[in-house]
């Protein structure tokens, strides 16, 4: 049987991750908890966040001084996160979790020659190779910068040079990048444009996270507008078309050995729809992002259609729920963990019906 076959048989087998920074609403939701509530979900692997290894960090390393601001350990501070790494791969260990992946690396590619903000993206690249091997993942995952482009130009070429030197570097250590295209992204918001830079780094440890709310999200759906559609001219019966096109043609460009890991969300359509500017340098689809992704089937863009063309290039990779869920309103949801990890994994299995629908 075809890899590109959809049964449910042959998607069985797909390994499950939870992203750490996605679970939780509680300041009492502590890293040690989520990943009881994942490991106990049935979930194989997490994605560890930098905020998630900073706090436990500061809770595990200097719990007396918590709240007085001194002394805290910052994202900088490597030689404690490294220790405090050690402590939460023993965690996993213990649990039977994969740490999958560091994230979120951001703002990398694009800064100036001899810059300040260069010198501090490859700085903070060192760090965090220190702490991938303290915690044993060997997966950076790094998305598309969304700094201004009156920072970082529009030069593709100046771009993939960077990224190419970051492949390099974690080469060394037999270390992956995991590019994903953030669809509020200043130079790279779809897959189209994440793909052609892999193609052009063209280093074997360079591939793609690939994530249904970026695609789907960026490509379908737009916050800023009534309908929660991209309204761009085009009608709802064009605009749907072009999407299910744009499907088809990364089902038959991507190879399945590119796809490093697939992000697994949803969004919720806006009641008030946000103005189309950036508050607090975040811009509109980045809001959405922050908090308001629930699970699939909980939203309303089309997931099952993003997952399924994965699927169909053959991929039988890692599958990483990464669900920011503050409700419709984006105001913060009272939940339990364990229940709420468990609903995820009872979606994934519908998630692979849907797919092989029609099949």
């Amino acid at each position: 049987m075809s890899d590109r076959t959809l049964t449910r048989d042959s998607l069985k087998d797909i390994p499950l991750a939870y992203a750490s920074c996605s679970i939780g609403c509680k300041d009492g939701h502590t890293l040690p908890k989520k990943l009881d509530a994942i490991a106990s979900a049935g979930f194989q692997a997490i994605e560890l966040s930098m905020p998630d290894l900073v706090s436990f960090a500061n809770q595990h390393l200097r719990p007396d001084k918590q709240g007085d601001g001194k002394d805290e350990i910052g994202n900088y501070d490597y030689d404690d996160l490294c220790a405090a790494a050690k402590v939460v791969k023993t965690m996993c260990d213990a649990k039977g979790l994969k740490i999958l992946i560091m994230q979120p690396f951001a703002n990398f590619e694009g800064w100036a020659a001899d810059s300040p903000e260069r010198k501090d993206a490859f700085t903070r690249v060192e760090g965090w190779m220190r702490i991938m091997e303290a915690c044993g993942t060997d997966m950076l995952q790094v998305g598309s910068t969304d700094t201004p482009e009156e920072k970082i130009g529009k030069d593709r070429e100046r771009f993939v040079a960077d990224l190419r030197e970051l492949a390099d570097m974690l080469a060394k250590k037999e270390f992956r990048v995991a590019y994903e295209n953030w669809c509020w992204s200043t130079h790279a918001p779809d897959w189209r444009d994440v793909w052609d830079i892999c193609k052009k780094v063209d280093r074997e440890n360079f591939g793609l996270c690939l994530d249904t709310f970026q695609s789907a999200g960026g490509e379908w759906g737009d916050p800023t507008t009534s309908s929660g559609l991209v309204e761009d001219g085009r009608s709802r019966e064009q605009l749907t078309k072009d999407w299910k096109q744009s499907c088809d043609a990364l089902a038959e460009t991507v190879p399945a050995g590119k796809i490093f890991f697939l992000q697994i969300s949803d969004a919720y359509k806006l009641e008030e729809p946000f103005t189309n500017e950036s508050i607090e340098g975040m811009r509109p689809r980045a809001r959405w992002s922050s908090d308001r992704r629930p699970l699939p089937f909980e939203g309303y863009l089309p997931v099952v259609d993003f997952t399924k063309v994965v699927l169909k290039t053959g991929f039988r990779g890692w599958f990483s729920y990464e669900i920011f869920d503050g409700g419709p309103e984006g105001k913060g949801r009272d939940y339990e963990m364990g229940p709420f990890a468990k609903g995820a994994m009872e979606t994934q299995a519908r998630l692979m019906d849907e797919c092989c629908k029609s099949e």
